[in-house]
């Protein structure tokens, strides 16, 4: 029988330096996990978070070398007197990028990989396949191709694929960075399933605090500069001020709660929106500072920049991913297109850009979509080259994106192309780098960075460009809330001087902080073309569009606020007149000089 408190993994005074690296990227690391905890490791990138992650699943020392200091403990045995395979029987790993996991031609074949390495036979391999699957609701789909199905059902075969050998921790690389907020709320009610049903460990890496929150976790692990600064449960935690100090976002309701004056304390279990407790006294705060928080002008409306009318799409294999979709973009935008996974955000995006040719439809740009009669001829003549000198795609997945060896030379890629002179390119390329935090990096190869920084490589690549409107697929997946706030208060700033950003988001905090306006695609359609409060107050859109309500509603409703959406917009107001602006100077002034820890920044961390 298996002892519940069971102490899994231990390090003691642990520290972690890469053989490439000149400065340690772990120091004086001790923490404990039993069996059966759920634990958040939060963090700004760069802080050690997946160096520490690969000292617990083995990749260190048995992929990435370098030397260590202290004890880093699996079941009270040293880590580098196991092989990596005794390791795998304890820690089942799900990687950020499902994709990357997969082994199998089918469903099936991928769970059933581990067990055929270990020679389990027919019919106990069956059977072991059938039950992993069963776990967690992916047994409908064993003979189905794994890149055929949802963002979703790839994480619940990466996650059958460890279950199969009964581990007893399992580890997150963030789970949720590829998923719809709705997918996103059931991929943590499925881990916390997983917890109950198998009594296994599990620990998450994650930048949405807000969304792993979700569900219980019993303590959150912060950590920054490769130390471990807090070790607390949530309702302790979030009470401090730790987490916008070292660069996390704090939950919403949190941070209006303390704009509306109010402290918070453990006793009002602020661990969660559905935990928290409030006094009438502090529910009249929040009402007050509601009601005296003005409104920001509205925008007036600029000119249409592209016009989309009925656009219809069939893929090859007849699935129709667009069906009668019209919308129009303005220039000087910052606006985001959501929706649930598969819903056509993306198939609508590679239709704009000439990547795909609708059967059904007509997309007009620039002096065409304003009625101003061109030489040229029609966007919809133009080859994707010519396409691409006005606007900018860049991808969900940067590694389908990279094609050069050096961080520099993919950014000065485009330019180079386009024949500019290298002296401009020089420039161009310097000043990029700053912006997206990658300057420390611009001598580094690609293959050294982790998912995130690649992800600020391929915004770089389009933003040296200049184009007059850049799409950006997930621009936030792997990025912390300092590196995605400086790279979104650049673009925020471009509007002034005509640029459009259009981003394809499931983060619900971007939106709400960025976008003013927000089509919602859902079932190949557009179902709303609203303020981002709009949509995320109104439960129909929700619903239909597998959003997720912001915090801030709920917490409205607590507060006995009848307009859920006014109080939303406030809160958006309030943020662009007195917080971000001076966020961003202060982050932007370290821009090109960042500590010392972020050049370790590597693939491992």
């Amino acid at each position: 029988m298996k002892d519940e408190n069971e102490l899994l993994v231990e390090f003691r005074d642990f520290g972690f330096q890469y053989n490439a690296q000149a400065e340690p990227t772990l120091y004086h690391i001790d923490l404990k996990i039993r069996r059966g905890e759920k634990v958040l490791i939060a963090g700004p990138s760069g802080c050690g978070k997946s160096t520490l992650a690969s000292c617990i699943n083995g990749l260190i020392p048995f992929s990435y070398r370098g030397e260590s200091t202290g004890k880093a403990m699996i079941r009270g045995r040293e880590t580098k007197e196991m092989s990596l395979f005794e390791i795998s029987q304890t820690v089942g790993t799900v990687l950020q990028d499902s994709d990357g996991q997969f082994i199998g031609l089918t469903v099936a074949e991928d769970i059933a990989f581990a067990l055929e390495n270990e020679c389990v036979r027919d019919p106990q391999l069956h059977e072991r396949v059938r039950a992993a699957a069963s776990l967690v609701n992916i047994e409908s789909h064993l003979h189905h191709a794994p890149e055929d199905l949802s963002g979703g059902q790839k994480q619940r075969v990466a996650l059958a694929g460890v279950m199969v050998n009964e581990v007893d921790l399992l580890l997150f690389d963030e789970p949720l960075a590829n998923l719809d907020p709705a997918t996103g709320k059931t991929a943590m009610e499925l881990i916390e399933d997983m917890r109950r049903k198998s009594g296994a460990a599990v620990v998450i890496i994650e930048h949405r605090l807000e969304d792993v929150l979700h569900r219980d976790v019993d303590r959150i692990v912060l950590m920054n500069d490769g130390r471990i600064l807090a070790d607390a449960a949530p309702d302790e935690l979030l009470s401090t001020g730790l987490l916008a100090q070292n660069g996390i976002r704090e939950p919403l309701y949190l941070t209006a709660l303390k704009y509306a004056g109010v402290t918070v304390t453990p006793q009002m279990r602020p661990g969660s929106i559905h935990s928290l407790k409030l006094e009438e006294a502090q529910k009249e705060k929040v009402r007050s500072w509601s009601a005296g928080v003005g409104e920001i002008p509205p925008r007036k409306d600029r000119k249409i920049l592209l016009q989309a009318e009925n656009i219809h799409f069939t893929y090859g294999n007849g699935y129709k991913a667009l069906d009668g979709v019209s919308l129009t973009i303005r220039e000087g935008e910052l606006m985001a297109i959501v929706g649930t996974n598969g819903a056509g955000k993306s198939t609508f995006s590679k239709v704009v850009c000439g990547f795909e040719t609708p059967q059904k439809g007509r997309i007009r740009f620039g002096a065409e979509a304003a009625g101003i009669p061109e030489n040229a001829g029609s966007w919809m003549d133009l080859s994707i080259k010519e396409r691409a000198d006005h606007i900018g795609y860049v991808m969900q997945n940067p590694n389908q994106m990279i094609s050069q060896t050096m961080i520099w030379d993919e950014v000065a890629l485009g330019l180079r192309t386009r024949g500019v002179d290298e002296a401009e390119i020089t420039k161009r390329v310097e000043e990029t780098l700053k912006i997206c935090g990658l300057w420390p990096f611009r001598r580094w190869p690609v293959s050294a960075l982790s998912f995130g920084q690649k992800k600020r490589v391929t915004i770089a690549s389009i933003l040296v460009l200049q184009p007059e409107m850049i799409i950006l697929d997930e621009p936030t997946a792997g990025q912390d809330y300092r590196h995605y706030t400086e790279i979104m208060e650049f673009l925020r700033t471009l509007g002034s001087r005509g640029f459009t950003v259009v981003m394809i988001t499931h983060d619900m905090h971007l939106m709400l902080e960025y976008a003013a306006r927000c089509i919602v695609f859902s079932e190949k359609k557009v179902i709303a073309d609203d303020s981002s409060a709009g949509v995320l107050t109104s439960p129909d859109v929700i619903a239909r569009a597998s959003l997720k309500e912001t915090s801030l509603y709920t917490l409205a409703k607590m507060c006995g606020i009848r307009d859920e959406r006014a109080f939303v917009q406030s809160f958006i107001d309030y943020e662009r007149k007195n917080r971000r602006g001076s966020f961003a100077s202060a982050e932007t002034a370290s821009t090109g000089t960042e500590p010392g820890n972020t050049e370790q920044e590597g693939a491992q961390s």
